[in-house]
């Protein structure tokens, strides 16, 4: 629809024409950022990759197949499967144990790709700044269009890559760190959800259950995680022998070795989770037929020589050092019921035991996660299932931190909240005393025999003064009687005069400062007479009107709140 002046004149389009030039530009950058990230990753593997092949003594191929080996290496540290047809028996073997710290390379370069991407014209440069969601979709466009031309490259290698496997695996990996980029590059918010997602899904990731449960779980898996790191390194120093003697054996020259090494350590991580998966009960499966737990070691199983399998406890049945290793999820189970209480102290007892629950849920699921990408086959029959069953690690480690997490996080929530509660009911007791009979009489007495002569008696009357009943005062102003007056008879009684009593003041004091006026003692001048009235005391009139209450000093004022679910 076209818009139209007052006149009837058409409005230009040019302000849009404008807006969509100064978009493109930084779509299109982040277009090349997310390209430039993909081959940022494909080139340091490359690097590598040439290094060793010029390096080893017995090339097998020339540089055109050290390159394919690269493309394929990178597809691998995104979790694709790939293939391997250079077999003894002929039959294609799948290689799809991915080392866990090769993922965390293109992870960082994606993520940083989408931080620059979204950092853009923010430096005032006059471009416009593109949403999130531009920016999240430009760079993984740009990185994907570079890893479907690695996937054809890949084909040609000794090592092709599945491509049903690189299709869902490289796509996942890019969209996480794409969309943990943006929302770092955003200040890392945690506000609501966006509108589209239903009221009750909003309303129930408002509470504050649901941040607590998420750090309980990540405190008890990288508990899990460390012990796994603890069991593997004390392995390998008790197997040091084998160790040494698996990476001698494997090859002479020093490049294969500095490969090797290379391979071991991006296969690290992996191991802690395996050891954690040990400790957890269920072990790890190491080829058809064979499972390592704390129970023993089963099956017999047709292991290659590599340093870390070197370190594989004994085949037989378990030792009492090798169950001591149920530990480990027990401190698991501690540090989510740590982690799990809120200092609130209006927070029930229910809720914490649910916020451990889901803690120990959230550990569990995290663990689960990290054993599906650390397993995976490493050939054909009898390697065809390597590494942990994800499933029963998941389980395991739900029941083994359930167990300890919630009587944990009980007992942390009652000591926690320990003090306010005493606090609140010495302050009833105060309460409640206040108004027992006799206590106040007793407190203001204690209070006016500290005070000393600052506080008077009001317990008794002051002593009135009384006139001599043998005359009848005159009072100085009044004039003589004159003599022809009428005498007064002696039989009529005089009429005593008294004075009125002063008026009470009471002082109020507050905290430790005693701002108190001493009230003046009735004189004989200051007895009016009948003719005469009192005076009243009357206050400055620049003075501070005096407190109708007397004021609290060192009183707490305890909120009750409305327990959240």
């Amino acid at each position: 629809m076209t818009q139209v002046t007052e006149r009837g004149t058409p409005l230009p389009a040019a302000p849009r024409t404008a807006a969509g030039r100064r978009r493109s530009p930084a779509a299109a950058a982040c277009v090349l950022g997310g390209a430039v990230a993909a081959g940022l990753g494909l080139g340091f593997l490359a690097v590598l990759v040439i290094v060793l092949w010029i390096s080893s003594p017995y090339p097998d191929s020339g540089p055109g197949g050290a390159l394919h080996l690269a493309a394929g290496l990178w597809l691998l540290a995104h979790g694709t499967e790939l293939v391997r047809y250079d077999t003894l028996s002929g039959v294609p073997a799948p290689v799809g144990v991915t080392p866990l710290l090769l993922v965390a390379l293109p992870a960082l370069l994606m993520r940083r790709a989408a931080r620059l991407g979204s950092a853009s014209g923010e430096d005032g440069d006059g471009d416009e700044v593109l949403p999130a969601s531009a920016v999240f979709s430009a760079v993984t466009c740009g990185y994907l269009s570079v890893g479907s031309l690695a996937t054809i490259y890949a084909a040609a290698g000794p090592m092709p890559a599945d491509p049903l496997s690189a299709a869902w695996h490289v796509p996942l990996v890019a969209v996480f760190a794409a969309a943990g980029g943006v929302w770092a590059a955003k200040g890392r918010p945690v506000g609501p959800l966006p509108h589209w997602v239903p009221g009750a899904v909003r309303r129930a990731a408002a509470r504050p259950r649901y941040p607590l449960a998420l750090r309980a779980g990540a405190a008890g898996a990288l508990v899990l995680l460390g012990g796994g790191a603890l069991l593997v390194g004390a392995s390998l120093a008790w197997h040091a022998a084998e160790v040494q003697a698996s990476f001698l054996a494997l090859t002479e020259v020093w490049s294969g070795r500095f490969a090797v090494l290379l391979l071991s350590l991006a296969l690290l991580p992996n191991a802690m989770v395996w050891g954690a998966a040990y400790s957890l009960g269920p072990g790890f499966a190491l080829g058809a037929g064979a499972t390592a737990t704390p129970l023993g070691f089963a099956g017999s199983p047709a292991l290659p020589r590599f340093p870390l399998l070197a370190a594989l406890p004994p085949e037989g049945p378990g030792t009492l050092l090798t169950c001591a290793t149920t530990g480990v999820p027990l401190l698991a189970g501690l540090a989510v019921g740590w982690f799990a209480v809120r200092r609130a102290r209006e927070v029930s007892y229910k809720e914490t035991a649910l916020t451990a629950a889901l803690g120990a849920l959230v550990c569990a699921l995290l663990l689960a996660g990290l054993a599906a990408v650390s397993s995976g086959p490493l050939g054909s029959r009898g390697l065809a299932s390597f590494g942990p069953v994800w499933w029963a690690v998941g389980a395991a480690a739900f029941a083994w931190t359930l167990l300890p997490a919630v009587p944990v996080a009980v007992a942390v929530h009652s000591w926690r909240t320990r003090p306010a509660r005493q606090a609140e009911a010495l302050a009833s007791d105060a309460d409640d005393d206040w108004h027992d009979s006799g206590v106040r009489e007793l407190r203001w007495e204690a209070l006016r025999r500290a005070a000393g002569a600052l506080v008077p008696d009001l317990t008794q009357d002051p002593p009135r003064a009384q006139a001599p009943a043998s005359a009848e005062p005159v009072p100085a102003s009044a004039e003589p009687v004159p003599a022809s007056a009428e005498p007064v008879p002696a039989s009529a009684e005089p009429v005593p005069v008294t004075a009125p009593k002063p008026p009470r003041r009471l002082t109020v004091v507050t905290g430790v400062h005693l701002d108190l006026t001493p009230v003046p003692a009735p004189t004989a001048q200051t007895v009016p007479t009948a003719q005469t009235a009192p005076e009243t005391p009357t206050a400055p009139a620049d003075a501070p009107p005096r407190p109708l209450v007397a004021p609290v000093a060192g009183a707490r004022v305890l909120t009750r709140r409305k327990p959240q679910d």
